[in-house]
């Protein structure tokens, strides 16, 4: 069967770095760090006090008022990031084609501070308390349909769950449909927005976040030594997916070519990777083949990067058993350094990333790295943010419940 090639076009993104597509990429570029202690609510009595926020965010500047307040913050941000990547690339209601265009942008938590507010509002009120809008500011699904509602988008709509990969399983869903010709345009990410005080303890419970309080901005160091966990942060990423023929038919900007998509399961355990990185082996293979890429092909690896003992060594040892010899050739960067974990964004807003690597030749930093771990060999490019030609780059995503995602992409060639 025929399929399409499918390009990206728009991006779009809210980060701890800052809102909008240059601000994220300025920031990413200069090593910048997103982290400080935690300043939306009183975090003293939780044993992680830092987090990734995102504090130039104003939703007044994307999206009517009135219905900015029957929206949660991931639904915020959701709208605003797929506003960005729609004028990104150059669409708006005069030349979207509705029918062939549609929504994928999942949430792992979905209205986290709309759920513990309606939970004080019963407790204080009963049910009389809460409002005809509490469910749709809650429903992770919420996020889709309020892009589809506000731009009339009626072509294929979903919102993937997957908690750490979601963002990617989101973009790489997306890139099927348009592959296979369901749909000529598609908008795909995710958002997060669950720094509120039981997702985060939620978190803190499970032992993965890192305890450096005393110095926040160096909490998130991927690949170093000395990691001791990671950083909840919160934003949102969105990119257009695009056919190529009706991007080149139109004139867009063309910024890489999404080419693989890798997807699978660990079936291992609820939050460890399984031991020997067998998932996230299998999700890079079947991603450079999807892609019809060699290994010695790709030039950089925007890594998961947690910052956690396990998640860290693990994906080393995967990226050499994925790509043998050439493993040292090749760049590795775990953006989660400056902007922490995203959750079920990370894997949108690391795509993009990927993407502006590809298109602009230079490779972000992992900052923070002061002491090799001999678990991970590799060059994480802790000097600074280099200057590559990519003719093509991964993008890994990996989640809790064993989900294990890689996007493939290319620098575009007619």
């Amino acid at each position: 069967m025929a399929t399409n090639r499918v390009v990206v076009t728009g991006m779009g993104a809210v980060t701890p770095l800052g809102t909008g597509l240059e601000r994220f990429w300025e920031g990413l570029v200069a090593g910048r760090n997103g982290i400080g202690r935690l300043t939306h609510f009183d975090p003293s009595a939780f044993s992680s006090q830092m987090a990734a926020e995102v504090k130039d965010f104003a939703p007044e500047d994307w999206i009517e008022r009135k219905a900015a307040s029957r929206m949660d913050r991931f639904t915020q941000f959701a709208v605003a990031a797929s506003e960005m990547a729609l004028a990104d690339a150059g669409l708006s209601d005069s030349n979207i084609p509705p029918e062939r265009t549609g929504v994928i942008i999942g949430s792992g938590i979905g209205g986290s501070a709309s759920i513990e507010s309606g939970q004080a509002l019963m407790e204080a009120k009963g049910p009389r308390g809460l409002d005809p809008f509490f469910v749709t500011r809650v429903l992770v699904n919420m996020a889709a349909c309020a892009v589809s509602i506000r731009r009339g988008l009626k072509g294929p709509l979903s919102a993937p769950s997957v908690a750490c990969s979601t963002g990617a399983n989101a973009i790489g869903d997306a890139f099927r449909i348009v592959e296979r010709g369901d749909a000529d345009i598609m908008l795909a990410g995710s958002s997060e927005a669950a720094i509120t005080p039981l997702a985060f303890g939620g978190f803190c419970a499970t032992r993965s976040m890192s305890r450096r309080n005393d110095r926040p901005e160096k909490a998130s160091r991927p690949f170093d030594k000395n990691r001791d966990g990671f950083v909840m942060g919160e934003g949102a990423g969105v990119v257009v997916l695009e056919n190529l023929d009706h991007a080149l038919g139109r004139g867009a900007k063309i910024y890489a070519e999404m080419a693989g998509y890798g997807n699978v399961a660990d079936a291992f355990h609820l939050t460890a990777p399984e031991p020997s990185g067998d998932g996230m082996v299998r999700a890079m293979r079947a991603a450079l083949k999807d892609a019809g890429l060699a290994p010695d092909e790709v030039g950089y690896v925007n890594a998961h990067g947690t910052s956690t003992g396990l998640n860290d060594k693990v994906e080393s040892a995967a990226i050499g058993r994925t790509f043998g010899e050439h493993a040292r050739r090749l760049k590795i960067s775990s953006t989660k350094s400056m902007i922490g974990h995203l959750l079920s964004a990370a894997g949108a807003v690391e795509c993009i990333a990927t993407v502006l690597s590809v298109y602009r030749r230079v490779v972000p930093p992992t900052i923070n790295y002061e002491e090799p771990d001999p678990d991970c060999p590799w060059d994480y490019v802790t000097g600074g943010a280099e200057a590559v030609d990519l003719g093509a780059a991964i993008s890994n995503s990996f989640g809790f419940g064993g989900g294990n995602v890689c996007l493939a992409v290319k620098k575009h060639r007619s």
